[in-house]
Order: C-alpha cells, then structure tokens, then sequence
C-alpha cells in the first residue's frame, strides 16, 4: 500500500488537482537526471527536475499473480534529455529509475509514488523511444540455477571459466575509419575471428571508459555491433579481449581450457528424437 501524506490524500479527493508526473534516473555510471511533465523546473529532494513535453506512459498494472508489472515509457529523444547514441552505448543499461507524482501547486505536501524499478528494453524509432520498467516481480522470472546445454555456460573470465584475460587481450591503436561502426588497425596480426563476439574497451579518446561487443574480425579489421556514442578517431586507444562463441572445440583449443567448459557436449539433439529401430 502507498503511503501518502494526508494533505496530498485530500488534494486527492479534490474535484480539480494539479499533478505532475516526474522520473529521476540513476545509471550505473553514477550519473543522475530528472524530468517532470511540468512547464517549470522543480526542486524536490534537493534534485532539480527538468521540464520534458514528450513523457508517456502505459498504464500501471499489477497483480497478485508476481506477474511482470506493466509499464512502459515513451519519450521524445533530445540534446537536453536523453540522447540516442548514449542508449546505444549501453549508458542506460538497468539504470534505476523512480517514477512519482507531486502537486507542483504546494510540493510540500509529498509524492504519490506510482513505479520504482529498472530500465528494461529499449525500442528506437525515428526521434522517438520506448522503454520497459522492470520491477522486483522480473526477478522471480529469472531461472535459478543451469540448465544443460551443448554450449558453454560460463562467461569467458569468469570466476567459473577461469580464462586469464590478460592474456587474451590486447592494446591497439584505430589507423583507419571506415563506417561508424568499423575500424581497422594495422597493427594487429590475430587471425580472422580471433576477436569475435569479443569485448572492446576504449581507453582514450571521446568513447574513453565506454565498451563495445565486437560483432565480427578480420586481419586488422574491426566491425562492432552498434554504434558508439561519439565518432571513433584515428589515434583512438582501445583493449580487445578475444571471443568465445561458447563451443567446446573453441574453448579447447582457443583457450585451452576445456577442463573448465560448463557445458554437455553428448546432449542429443532434435534429432535424437526421429532415431528408433528400424528407421532409415
């Protein structure tokens, strides 16, 4: 049950109230904004909260089921607000966020608060996003545990996988720019698809701090997977760590850790299923 003051509750009850809906985000970076649907700036909790004119949200629903509670928010993208290259760059990723109305006539009286959560999905198109809230209800979702599989379970480096990845990565410097997703550096001499499905960080340069999935390698040739927040530059410095695509000849002789696969490589397949006696 929401707790509200007893002011807030009879402006409630009023015939006429005036309510704004305001959202604070907290990304994982530590970087925090606000926004109001309010003309005017707020200050609540000493946090200042911007007017927007393009927030939109479903409905809130919930049940007693622990369903997924449903709400999402739409939003004009913009300079001021949120930018579409940094929600590319992941800086969005499972940022919390708080969603909460105030009478902006008399803040004193307290927030009605309506959804607290994770940002969940995000949807681009045109000059527009749309975004899921994900509650504490996601995680009963989520499985506990393993479960079998042919590929590996583990992610490379971790503490199940056991990888050194100082060893399996490399600094390097961005010689050329081909497209904003595609770099290559004459340096490197790994052969093709050493580095896919592989991670870059960017060590210098105006993506310095931010990583990159690496979508496929060639000799010296990088393709990413989305685009960065800024353009790459010749001269950028980067680490790359190699790729593991999960498969147990990979990580035997790639890695040449196949002590620690966390997969079961004599799983039987679909297949498995058309295969009786006497069929031919």
């Amino acid at each position: 049950m929401k707790q509200i003051s007893l002011d807030l509750k009879t402006h409630l009850a009023g015939e006429v109230t005036t309510l704004v809906t305001c959202w604070r985000l907290t990304r994982r970076d530590g970087c925090r904004l606000a926004f109001t649907t309010h003309d005017q700036i707020l200050r609540i909790d000493h946090v200042s909260f911007r007017p927007v004119n393009s927030f939109f949200s479903t409905a809130v629903s919930s049940s007693n089921a622990l369903n997924v509670d449903n709400l999402a928010v739409d939003m004009m993208l913009s300079s001021e607000g949120i930018d579409e290259r940094d929600i590319r760059a992941g800086l969005y990723d499972h940022a919390a966020i708080e969603i909460f109305q105030v009478n902006w006539q008399d803040l004193s009286q307290g927030k009605l608060p309506i959804r607290k959560g994770w940002l969940g999905e995000f949807s681009l198109k045109d000059d527009q996003f749309t975004v899921e809230i994900r509650g504490l209800s996601q995680k009963l979702q989520q499985t506990i545990g393993d479960v079998f599989s042919p590929d590996c379970r583990a992610d490379l480096g971790g503490d199940r996988c056991h990888v050194n990845l100082e060893k399996v990565s490399r600094l390097g410097r961005v010689t050329a720019v081909l497209e904003p997703d595609r770099f290559q550096d004459s340096g490197r001499a790994e052969a093709g698809g050493w580095y896919d499905y592989g991670v870059l960080r960017w060590i210098s340069g105006e993506n310095a701090g931010l990583k990159s999935e690496i979508k496929r390698y060639t000799v010296g040739d990088f393709r990413l997977y989305d685009d960065l927040k800024s353009p790459i530059a010749v001269g950028d410095i980067y680490l790359a760590v190699a790729g593991c695509d999960k498969r147990a000849a990979t990580c035997k002789a790639k890695f040449e850790n196949f002590a620690n696969f966390r997969g079961e490589t004599a799983i039987p397949g679909t297949d498995a299923l058309y295969r009786y006696p006497g069929l031919k």
